[in-house]
């Protein structure tokens, strides 16, 4: 794969090529490994599924059907680079984190591969699954003791599905116990009951196998260019004016004050602090956190707004500004102000 012409082409002229044509495998890549794990992991519970994995566009389960798709830009380091340049980030870069997205994905696999949603009792505990796309944004509870947390931004609250997935995404985690870190939780029922479940079906093959074809279902077909403009424009949002009284407010030095120092240019100075900052609290993705920074910035420059130097609060009330906008963003899908 090393050897491939595409791996030395520019960044504009990858952005040309269609996703199909570089021809990516999981097998001879790192990936490989991380996904062995996966089934040694499910080998270890006594699960005799393993469910197969295919290069797709991201991270999912197809509907009825038992097989992961991982997303393309993991397979090679060139793709990765590209993404993190990008997006900022690239989702399942790590061992760890790549291992979490599988343990979730595979979730869904079985519940497929099992017929698992079909159960009354799956259904008592979990809620009704739905063949529509889990809801890009839910209002979570975060310090709810129903649900057990996995992913970011509270994940098993946003659907029944992903209620199960990220439940037994914990039940499969090696080394983790369970009973102990969920001990006193009401999801620690599902759990048990997760346990239950699973031991029922060990060593058992799948009632629900079906033949399909993989690129009906990779969405590979398209341009990177294509590709990223459609994955941007998902964080993209436009705010109205309506925050220039915010930034005056935030950033009041007149020009009466000599030594002022322009707001635009201390937000570029604050930029990495502010947005590791955020993220690290919020966990929305980088992307949209640098993009909303990229509007402050241009807007402080606009009204030429400037603030006092050496205020010791000013730090912490921008950082505190910020991230209500991006929980805001988080709950709602929108760049908005609370009243």
């Amino acid at each position: 794969m090393e050897s491939a012409e595409w791996v030395n082409l520019s960044d504009d002229q990858l952005l040309e090529r269609r996703i199909s044509h570089f021809d990516l495998k999981l097998d001879g890549t790192e990936l490989q490994p991380l996904v062995q794990r996966l089934y040694d992991e499910l080998s270890a519970k006594g699960m005799t599924f393993h469910p197969p994995c295919h290069i797709g566009d991201e991270w999912f389960v197809p509907v009825g059907i038992p097989a992961i798709f991982v997303p393309f830009f993991l397979a090679h380091e060139r793709l990765r680079k590209l993404e993190r340049k990008l997006i900022l980030e690239v989702e399942g870069e790590t061992p760890e984190s790549f291992m979490k997205l599988m343990r979730h994905e595979a979730a869904h696999a079985y519940a497929y591969a099992y017929q698992l949603y079909r159960k009354k009792r799956w259904q008592r505990i979990f809620g009704l699954t739905s063949f529509e796309e889990t809801p890009q944004f839910y209002r979570p509870r975060p310090y709810s003791r129903s649900y057990v947390v996995h992913l970011d931004d509270w994940y098993a609250q946003s659907h029944p599905d992903e209620d199960f997935a990220e439940t037994f995404a914990v039940w499969l985690t090696p080394g983790l116990d369970w009973r102990e870190r969920y001990k006193d939780w009401k999801a620690l029922q599902k759990l048990e009951y997760v346990d239950e479940l699973m031991r029922s079906i060990a060593g058992r093959p799948p009632v629900h196998q079906p033949e399909y074809r993989v690129p009906d279902y990779h969405c590979l077909n398209l341009k990177l260019k294509t590709y990223y403009a459609k994955k941007r424009k998902l964080f993209e949002d436009s705010y109205p004016d309506f925050y220039d009284n915010d930034l005056n407010h935030l950033f009041s030095a007149g020009p009466e004050i000599v030594d002022r120092v322009k707001a635009s240019a201390w937000l570029r100075q604050q930029r990495r602090s502010l947005m590791d900052s955020i993220c690290r609290w919020t966990k929305e993705n980088r992307y949209p956190v640098n993009k909303l920074l990229t509007r402050l910035i241009e807007r402080c420059d606009q009204l030429d707004l400037s603030l006092r130097p050496n205020e010791p609060q000013h730090s912490l009330q921008v950082s505190a500004y910020i991230t209500t906008l991006v929980m805001n963003h988080l709950f709602t899908g929108k760049f908005k102000r609370t009243k």
